[in-house]
């Protein structure tokens, strides 16, 4: 058995010692390396939180901070009595100035007209396509229901309400058709039937080739006779005169 002098246990102490403390540092570094990971994230979040914001802004024509306006009004009153609302037409709403104003509704007209030639464009795909892989087949249109009548069709153009076991609705139906007029018909009842309305084209004697021209374009009604406040006994032929309906 050795028996160590008191320097030499004191040198063996320091080692000691100095291992532990050296064993330490690695995890101390991973822990300062974990933090700095963390607080470089947290630095980093922001940045892409403004990218996601710009995106929709750019969509719509907006700047950053317009597009930040736009979801705080949503956040309130705004949002409340109309809770899907489009950033143009809400900040165009609650613009704070004649210039604000003059600005969100010029930004929305371009909008929407990019919007319409694109309608339009696919519109006529869609009708080639028709065309093609089913030519004895009359197309039916479904515009959503939004939509006011005249959107079948040219502004000015007649819109006929028409119901099932009508013979006064099939009797005006074959009057303006003998009379070459172009008309949107609206089947009031429809249920969202293609077949229903097509069976009723065929029935008072639509001519294919005008349904396939867009002389005469057939539709669901979907609400819209009652949308633009239709009274009285059907069949109704309407036109749309300075933004009011007019029953012919």
């Amino acid at each position: 058995m050795s028996i160590r002098s008191p320097r030499t246990r004191h040198r063996l102490a320091i080692v000691l010692g100095a291992a532990a403390i050296a064993s330490t540092l690695p995890a101390l570094a991973h822990d300062g390396q974990t933090a700095e990971s963390r607080v470089a994230r947290s630095e980093a979040r922001p940045a892409d939180d403004d990218n996601l914001e710009e995106r929709p802004a750019r969509d719509w024509g907006l700047q950053a901070e317009e597009w930040t306006r736009y979801r705080q009004l949503m956040r309130g009153p705004t949002g409340i009595y109309s809770p899907n609302l489009d950033p143009l037409t809400a900040l165009g709403i609650e613009a704070r100035s004649d210039q604000e104003r003059r600005h969100y509704a010029e930004l929305q007209v371009r909008a929407e007209a990019r919007r319409a030639e694109k309608t339009l464009a696919y519109q006529r795909a869609y009708d080639d396509a028709w065309k093609r892989l089913n030519p004895g087949m009359q197309p039916v249109n479904q515009p959503s229901a939004d939509e006011h009548p005249s959107a079948a069709g040219d502004a000015g153009r007649l819109a006929v309400f028409v119901k099932d076991n009508c013979a006064a609705c099939a009797a005006r139906v074959k009057e303006l058709q003998g009379a070459g007029s172009p008309f949107d018909l609206y089947l009031v009842g429809s249920r969202q039937d293609d077949a229903r309305v097509r069976e009723w084209a065929t029935q008072v004697g639509i001519d294919p080739a005008k349904v396939r021209a867009r002389v005469i374009t057939l539709n669901h009604d979907a609400g819209r006779w009652l949308s633009i406040g239709g009274q009285g006994e059907l069949p109704a032929v309407v036109t749309e005169i300075n933004g009011q309906w007019q029953r012919q």
